[in-house]
């Protein structure tokens, strides 16, 4: 009697692991088709933000983070943010554990090198222009994203 049990309970083991095979093949499947925008909501890899950004644009006026902008370039770096960790530690228009976004630009003109030292710094981290708190380095973004990014913030006000 306890052969039989003991036959049975591992029958059903097996049949237990082969229907969780099937189903982590079907999701690994399920994963594979979706969309850039899908894959990328919780992730921020320099090349999944790349592909995000190149997405085609929606014609709005307000983009995700709930901003007006132009358009163009500023509307891809809002993308680049949205899809990235960015808004964990900012918002727009309030300080959270970083600075605001609109503090920001108030601070730094839009120019060249203010762009390059702020995206600089968005990969590389920093501490001690906005407070004790350190700003985590994020050494998966392209210098070219950073950049689309930091154009964004430069250009609220």
């Amino acid at each position: 009697m306890k052969k039989v049990a003991l036959l049975l309970s591992v029958g059903i083991l097996l049949a237990a692991c082969e229907s969780e095979t099937k189903k982590s093949e079907a999701t690994e499947a399920n994963v594979k088709a979706a969309s850039s925008a899908e894959l990328n909501k919780d992730s921020a890899t320099g090349a999944n933000l790349t592909a995000v950004a190149n997405q085609p644009q929606v014609d709005t006026s307000v983009n995700k983070i709930g901003t007006e902008h132009a358009g163009g370039l500023v509307a891809n770096g809002a993308k680049l943010m949205s899809a990235s960790d960015c808004a964990s530690c900012h918002k727009e228009r309030e300080k959270l554990v970083g600075p605001a976004y609109v503090a920001i630009a108030q601070k730094y003109p839009s120019t060249e090198a203010n762009i390059t030292m702020l995206a600089n710094k968005i990969i590389q981290g920093g501490k001690g222009n906005w407070g004790e708190v350190p700003m985590t380095p994020h050494p998966g973004l392209s210098l070219a994203d950073t950049k689309e990014m930091t154009k964004y913030i430069l250009s609220l006000k």
